[in-house]
């Protein structure tokens, strides 16, 4: 690709690209195309004037390089953009507002007075037809006090009035309109898949392939705990699908032989093969907006109290006009007081304060599902931890593989990152990667492979039947043995490890230790949760005691719980719900689910298993646990802003009435004041909330 160098500063460039125009399709792939590549931190394009902005760290070199040999041909192809484009809704209201300011100032400007007034009539009947739509309904909502106080202005020949207020009033839907759908288009994007490869099934078997390669008509392998990244049609094995995230049914449905299964939805047990109907799956970026829209978990308590006065609001302000008529018998202070009411401000302030937080937070890599979650976080005393993946790095790394019965080392690595690759989970994943970084490859040369939760894996290799997982599977589960004469050798396990257990035809084979290191900010951000109101940290782990007593000497949790099965963890949150506390839990794994759905706030980490990731009502970016406090941050400064909204819409719009009563205030100018605040206020919870920089 051609450009030209324009500006450039330690980790920025600005390049502008040798063409004419940019199409919004373009401006997006070469975005998406930038972010991806190595040393990018961020990448921004403005398509009206063909340049890109790139923040990036290490040699600059790398960057100028991936810049000539972008192409547009290789971009498409390894690409798939979403099926809606931000840039493209920001372009269209950012015309429509424009527009809107044009013809207001042009009519105003240029038009003579007779067609100035009948502009403004022709404009007003929408207004006066909703207001007799809920007088029919005998419904008395802000609709009819808008159609009122724009009728009576027009039957008092008040045309200036009756402009503004109907100018301001469409100003105010535009840029609620824009706002609202922009904040559900970024957290549905946030909610959409994040599947980069899936196991294709071919002739020479299963091959993990990249996404944007599968097509119509591939078939497409997915076991336990995975999501499934394709709408099709299961067409070999039968499974029980977790649909929560777009159906809201909180039972897994059994799928059998030409069930249809949804792209985004997740395998709980069983497995399948599914061919693909539609490859993207970005009918899942629809059912989403179709599920924030319509769902009712959006919605805080909050928003529903603000919603809910807004509407009880309404017949006070009528009353307060008529009382005002009655007492002073002058039709200007009562159309005063008609022209301010509170529920405009109520109605839309709250739901912009809400969502601009989940936007808030969709940018710093944190997807909340749902407004009440973040009241949720604000209230919570108790945070409960899972261990590995969580407080520990989401990588543990293999430190030892000991061989038994005459195994060979390198064969048995082997042998279990061919089974565990199939299961995403940090434990599985520190398996796959060591077998890579010693160059061992692996043939799927198994049969079926069955996943036990929280347990381990077993399948056939040849005749003999294969193994892998915790003490308890292999040993009390399995039956499995420990030749008399590797006794000792079992015995002088390292300690300071957790293991992995592999047994072959049920006799020990081999055991791996691997690491699992503390994260080193996890005791920083504990002390940071207490001082932001959390009262008890907990951790619960299937490790043993002794390795959990370590791990929560370290990061400095109030209490610990070992040994525990996914059952536990999930009774054990609970047991805290039941005794009046507000929970959250956080893990990332395939038996942390229970625990998740159980808590009043599940909080899944990113990079763990997508069924957690689903279940889950917040995820937070794998890197650190420094979220957890923004996240904290975030919602006590929602809650906060909430609460002075209200102090302001009742006490401002309260001014206004009283001076409008008084005589002080015309309606033309206490309908600007009312218009004008309420279109401040929510401009204000559209703005960014001052929370700490996180560390």
């Amino acid at each position: 690709m051609n450009a030209i160098i324009e500006h450039e500063s330690r980790g920025r460039i600005r390049l502008k690209i040798n063409q004419k125009r940019m199409s919004l399709k373009q401006a997006d792939l070469l975005e998406t195309w930038f972010q991806k590549t190595s040393g990018v931190i961020r990448a921004t394009v403005h398509e009206r004037t063909c340049c890109i902005v790139i923040y990036y760290q290490g040699e600059r070199n790398n960057i100028l390089n991936a810049v000539r040999n972008f192409s547009w041909e290789q971009a498409e192809k390894s690409i798939t953009l979403p099926s809606h484009s931000s840039r493209q809704l920001n372009r269209e209201f950012q015309e429509k507002l424009v527009k809107k300011i044009a013809v207001k100032m042009a009519s105003t400007l240029f038009l003579p007075v007779s067609l100035r007034i009948a502009r403004i009539v022709w404009h007003a009947i929408p207004f006066v037809k909703r207001g007799l739509h809920c007088l029919f309904r005998r419904k008395m909502k802000v609709e009819l006090l808008d159609a009122l106080s724009i009728g009576i202005s027009i039957a008092r020949k008040d045309f200036s009035t009756a402009g503004s207020v109907m100018f301001l009033l469409e100003l105010g839907e535009l840029l609620e309109e824009w706002t609202r759908k922009k904040s559900i288009q970024d957290l549905a994007q946030c909610m959409s898949l994040n599947v980069d490869r899936v196991w294709l099934r071919t002739p020479q078997g299963e091959v993990l392939t990249p996404i944007s390669q599968i097509q119509s008509g591939d078939q497409v392998v997915v076991r336990v705990g995975g999501v499934i990244p394709v709408d099709g049609v299961v067409i070999q094995g039968e499974a029980m699908i977790n649909q929560a995230s777009l159906t809201g049914e909180s039972v897994p449905v059994a799928k059998h032989l030409d069930s249809f299964v949804y792209a985004g939805t997740i395998v709980e047990e069983g497995e399948c093969v599914i061919e693909v109907k539609q490859a993207s799956g970005q009918s899942r970026y629809d059912q989403i907006v179709t599920m924030i829209e319509q769902s009712e978990q959006m919605k805080s308590a909050a928003e529903n109290k603000a919603s809910n006065l807004a509407d009880k609001l309404v017949p006070y302000t009528f009353a307060g006009s008529l009382l005002s008529f009655v007492l002073t018998r002058n039709v200007t202070r009562a159309l005063s007081v008609l022209m301010v009411d509170f529920s405009c401000a109520l109605k839309l302030a709250m739901p912009l304060a809400v969502l601009s937080a989940m936007r808030e937070a969709g940018k710093e890599h944190i997807t909340v599902k749902g407004g009440k979650f973040l009241e949720s976080i604000a209230k919570a005393d108790i945070i409960v931890f899972d261990k590995t993946g969580t407080l520990t790095h989401a990588c543990p790394k293999v430190e030892k593989v000991i061989p038994f019965c005459g195994y060979e080392e390198s064969d048995m690595l082997r042998l279990a990152a061919c089974l565990e690759e199939h299961f995403p989970h940090s434990m599985a994943n520190a398996v796959v990667e060591e077998a890579k970084n010693r160059g061992l490859t692996h043939e799927e040369y198994h049969s079926k492979v069955e996943y036990i939760v929280a347990h381990g894996i077993v399948s056939k290799v040849g005749e003999e039947r294969v193994l892998i997982g915790s003490a308890h599977f292999v040993f009390e589960d399995e039956k499995c043995i420990i030749p008399e004469e590797e006794q000792e050798k079992f015995s002088l396990l390292p300690a300071q490890y957790s293991h992995l257990y592999l047994a072959v035809n049920n006799k020990l084979a081999a055991v791996i230790c691997i690491a699992d290191p503390l994260r080193d900010e996890a005791s920083d951000v504990l002390s940071t949760l207490r001082k932001l109101g959390i009262q008890k940290t907990v951790m619960l782990t299937g490790d043993s005691k002794h390795t959990a007593a370590a791990i929560s000497s370290q990061v400095g949790v109030d209490e610990f719980c070992a040994e525990v099965l996914p059952e536990d963890k999930a009774n054990y949150v609970a047991s805290l719900r039941k005794q009046g506390h507000t929970v959250i839990m956080v893990g990332d794994g395939i038996n942390d689910s229970p625990a998740l759905s159980e808590a009043d706030v599940g909080i899944a980490i990113s990079d763990g298993a997508a069924i957690a990731q689903e279940i889950a009502d917040i995820t937070i970016a794998g890197e650190n646990l420094w979220e957890l406090v923004r996240l904290r941050q975030l919602s006590m400064e929602l809650m906060k802003r909430i609460r002075s909204n209200y102090r302001f819409v009742l006490g401002f719009n309260g001014a206004l009435i009283a001076l409008g009563v008084a005589g002080i205030l015309p309606p033309a100018t206490s309908a600007t004041l009312h218009n004008l605040s309420t279109l401040g206020i929510s401009l204000h919870s559209m703005t960014a909330l001052p929370c700490k920089d996180k560390k």
